[in-house]
C-alpha cells in the first residue's frame, strides 16, 4: 500500500515546472544575448576598416600593413577553397565509415574500429600541423603533386589548378588535412543517426531483395537526412574555424597569384593567428577584426543554407506524398 501511495505522489508542483520553464528560457535569452554581444563588439571593432574600405575590402587582394592597404580576397579564398576540399574528401569517406561500421562490419571489429576513429578528434590540431608540415607535406610533394603535374601539363583547366612548385604546403595540403581532422566529427555523427533508422525498415526493404547500397540510400538516408546534413555541417563548421593545423600548412602567403591548389595562400583563422599579436592599434587591427567579421557572416550563411537544404527535401517528400 505504501507503495501505491508512493507512486501516486506527484513528483513535482507547477511551481517547479514554471521555474524549470523560466530557467530553459532564460538559457535561450541567455545564449541569443551573448551571440549579438559577439556580432556587436566585431562590428565596433572592426569598424574603422568598414568606414574605409566597405564591400570592397571583399574583392580587394592587397595586405600590406605597411601601407595600410588591406583587403581580404585571398583569406576568404584560402578559407573557402581549404574548406570545400576538406568536405569533399571527408564526406564520402565518412558515410563508409558509417556504412560499414552500421551494415557491414562483424560484431567484433565494430567497436574498437568505431573508437579508432573517434579517437582522431582527440588529437590536438597542432600535432596535425606539425605531422602535416614535417611528414605529409614532403610525401605530397613527391608522390602526390609531382605526378600530377606530369599528367595533367599542358591541359586547359586542370593543368592550371596544379601549376607552381610542388612543395607540400599549400590550399591542397591543408585541404586533406582538415578533412583527416573533420572524418571523426562526420563518420560518428552518420553513424549515430543510420543506427536510429528502425531495424524494420531495413529488414523490410532486405526482404524484399534490396541490395546494401539501396538500403542505405532509399531507406536509411531519406529517413536520417536531417541528422546526416547535421553531421556534414558540424564538420565544415569544424574545417571553417580551424587554426593551428591550417597555420603550419596553408603556407601563410597574402597573395593570389594563380587558382593552382599547390600555391601557398593563407586563410583567415591562420591570418589572425599570425598577425593579430603584432597588429597595433588602428587599421590593421580593425581590418583584422573585419576579417572576423566576415568569417562569422561565413559560417552565418552555410548554417542558412544547411536550413534552407532541409526545408527543401521535407517539402520534396510532401510533393511525393
Amino acid at each position: 500500500m505504501s507503495k501505491i501511495n508512493h507512486l501516486k505522489t506527484p513528483r513535482s508542483g507547477p511551481l517547479a515546472d514554471a521555474l524549470f520553464g523560466q530557467l530553459a528560457r532564460g538559457c535561450a535569452i541567455l545564449t541569443l544575448a551573448l551571440l549579438a554581444a559577439i556580432l556587436f563588439s566585431l562590428t565596433i571593432s572592426a569598424w574603422p576598416a568598414i568606414s574605409k574600405y566597405g564591400l570592397g575590402f571583399l574583392t580587394n587582394t592587397a595586405w600590406d600593413p605597411v601601407t595600410e592597404e588591406f583587403g581580404g580576397l585571398v583569406m576568404i579564398y584560402g578559407t573557402i577553397a581549404t574548406s570545400l576540399i576538406a568536405l569533399l574528401i571527408a564526406v564520402p569517406v565518412s558515410f563508409g565509415i558509417a556504412i560499414f561500421l552500421t551494415e557491414l562490419s562483424p560484431a567484433w571489429l565494430r567497436r574498437p574500429l568505431g573508437t579508432a576513429i573517434e579517437l582522431l578528434a582527440a588529437i590536438p590540431s597542432i600535432v596535425y600541423g606539425m605531422w602535416g608540415l614535417l611528414v605529409f607535406g614532403p610525401v605530397l610533394a613527391t608522390y602526390v603533386q609531382e605526378p600530377l603535374q606530369a599528367m595533367l601539363n599542358g591541359v586547359p583547366v586542370l593543368g592550371s589548378l596544379v601549376e607552381g612548385p610542388p612543395v607540400g604546403i599549400g590550399i591542397l595540403s591543408a585541404g586533406i588535412i582538415l578533412a583527416i581532422m573533420i572524418i571523426p566529427f562526420i563518420s560518428a555523427v552518420t553513424r549515430d543517426v543510420f543506427e536510429v533508422t528502425p531495424p524494420l525498415l531495413k529488414e523490410s526493404a532486405y526482404g524484399l531483395g534490396a541490395t546494401t547500397w539501396e538500403v542505405v540510400s532509399k531507406v536509411v538516408l531519406p529517413y536520417t537526412k536531417a541528422g546526416v546534413v547535421g553531421g556534414i555541417m558540424l564538420g565544415l563548421g569544424r574545417a571553417i574555424g580551424e587554426t593551428m593545423a591550417v597555420t603550419f600548412v596553408i603556407g601563410n602567403f597574402n597573395q593570389l597569384d594563380s587558382l593552382s591548389l599547390f600555391q601557398a595562400a593563407n586563410s583567415i583563422t591562420s591570418a589572425l593567428a599570425n598577425e593579430f599579436a603584432e597588429a597595433g592599434q588602428g587599421l590593421h587591427q580593425a581590418a583584422l577584426m573585419y576579417l572576423g567579421l566576415v568569417l562569422f557572416f561565413i559560417t552565418f550563411v552555410i548554417l542558412s543554407l544547411s536550413k534552407l537544404l532541409l526545408a527543401q527535401l521535407r517539402k520534396g517528400e510532401g510533393s511525393k506524398t
